[in-house]
């Protein structure tokens, strides 16, 4: 089978996806507003289920950025020691990058389609949440890809899920459900090349 970077190499925007790494370590460089900007506006042009759009965005700098890095390590320590691990590992990232963009979901698909969907209701409920997660998981690979294209790094801190009540709380959003902290910033060193699969051992034809 053809070298997979060759297939990856054929236009910016599959480079821009190939070159994707998680970045977890940031330089004491800002990011623009205009930089900013334009990954929340990628992040707002990922499809969306019924067009609902139920995600948010929460950009955090400064004391709130440090409050939620200080809230993660202290509530850490009631966690096993593998998860504690790793919301500091997190805590860590959050507060040396220059600004995080926390994605939620606010539950309006499930309510609005719930209402619209004749049918059992705890069905009709489990259906549209997957809907808006599938929603929201495309907006944050947008955000992250531009990112990239811009010379930023990011990382998905999806860990944080462990103590989702808490995170909620303190972004002022109690009734959302936490989709991802995504810290921002210029990398203080390259990304790891991720190793993958063959495609022969994750593709099936039919």
């Amino acid at each position: 089978m053809q070298d997979p970077k060759t297939h990856l190499d054929r236009n910016e925007t599959l480079r821009t996806i190939r070159d994707r790494r998680s970045i977890r370590t940031f330089l004491d460089t800002q990011v623009s507003e205009a930089d900013l900007l334009t990954i929340l506006h990628a992040a707002h042009q990922a499809p969306s289920a019924h067009n609902q759009q139920s995600w948010r965005f929460i950009v955090l700098k400064d004391k709130s950025k440090s409050d939620l890095a200080a809230m993660v390590t202290e509530r850490s320590v009631n966690f096993p020691k593998p998860s504690a691990a790793l919301l500091r590992m997190a805590s860590r990232s959050i507060i040396n990058a220059p600004v995080v963009v926390a994605v939620i979901n606010t539950g309006e698909l499930i309510e609005r389609g719930t209402e619209l969907f004749k049918m059992d209701k705890e069905k009709a409920h489990n259906f549209f949440r997957i809907m808006e997660i599938q929603s929201s998981a495309a907006s944050v690979q947008n955000m992250l890809l531009a990112a990239t294209s811009l010379g930023l790094g990011t990382v998905w801190l999806g860990v944080l899920a462990l103590m989702q009540k808490d995170v909620l709380d303190f972004l002022g959003a109690p009734g959302g459900e936490f989709m991802a902290i995504i810290p921002i910033g210029y990398p203080a060193k390259p990304g790891v090349q991720p190793s993958k699969h063959g495609l022969d051992m994750v593709v099936k034809y039919l």
